[in-house]
């Protein structure tokens, strides 16, 4: 019983002092809850390329989607979905909606894409992946029939070769590479070597072959230059290639420790294909 009294009286004691605070808190806070919110509001976005009003890149579109016959299967890595400045949408934008199918995944069976798998079978299907067996697009060009397919794989080059490699319908058809030396003009974003293009840079360059016409190549870069001219002249900054911030000593993050990437860093400086 003294036990118990005791503790009456302690919390009793105890329950002035957390009251005071109480009303010390609400004092305090008197008359803020009547200060106006302030709204935030998003910038106007255009409803085509869902870019800011200020920096709209449809006048860099064609007026017309390009007419061509070659079809272009882009499988892309689900990580390239969540990027900002993604550049299949730019790509799609330029051509048919039947001419520029995109599906997003890491592993395509035959049986969750029917409509893939026939295409993969197809004769006249190629798909774009660059190795030792892989022919040269610009020479298989003047002999493959048309109209033809051509399957990119959009991601980064582990995500590429993850995609190639784990499915067995993309080693069916004819595989093909770019024999080009010409540098990206997507400078915003880091590539691993000089010689490393966007999708959207090998899209342009593969249907020019495959059509025959240089203008198309032109159309499809222009937005994507419009892209990096906005986004230099609003903060960003220039990216060199690894291979080149490597020959140079100014690759500033650490060397990774994983054997493997490091072995690849050195072919990079020594310029050896990897």
């Amino acid at each position: 019983m003294e036990t118990a009294a005791t503790g009456s009286e302690e919390s009793g004691a105890a329950e002035g002092p957390v009251e005071a605070a109480a009303g010390r808190e609400d004092g305090g806070c008197e008359g803020l809850w009547e200060l106006p919110v302030e709204r935030c509001v998003r910038r106007a976005e255009c409803g085509r390329c869902s870019r800011p009003q200020k920096v709209c890149l449809c006048p860099f579109f064609p007026v017309h989607p390009l007419k061509v016959s070659t079809c272009l299967y882009i499988i892309q890595h689900p990580a390239e979905e969540s990027r900002v400045l993604r550049t299949v949408p730019l790509l799609a934008a330029c051509l048919p909606g039947d001419k520029c199918k995109v599906l997003i995944g890491r592993r395509f069976g035959e049986d969750r894409y029917p409509e893939l798998a026939a295409v993969c079978r197809n004769s006249s299907t190629l798909i774009l992946y660059p190795g030792a067996e892989a022919a040269n697009l610009e020479e298989l060009a003047l002999i493959f029939p048309s109209p033809s397919t051509v399957i990119i794989i959009d991601g980064t080059w582990s995500q590429a070769k993850d995609i190639f490699y784990k499915n067995s319908l993309f080693r069916l058809p004819k595989q093909v590479q770019l024999k080009t030396s010409i540098s990206s003009q997507y400078v915003i974003r880091t590539q691993p070597t000089n010689n490393c293009l966007s999708t959207l840079e090998c899209a342009a360059i593969a249907l020019a072959i495959m059509e025959k016409n240089d203008g198309i190549q032109e159309t499809i870069l222009r937005p994507l230059q419009a892209l990096c001219s906005f986004q230099l002249q609003h903060g960003a900054q220039i990216h060199h290639s690894k291979e080149h911030l490597l020959k140079n000593g100014l690759y500033d993050k650490p060397m990774p420790k994983n054997k493997r990437k490091l072995r690849r860093m050195e072919l990079l400086v020594k310029n050896v294909k990897i």
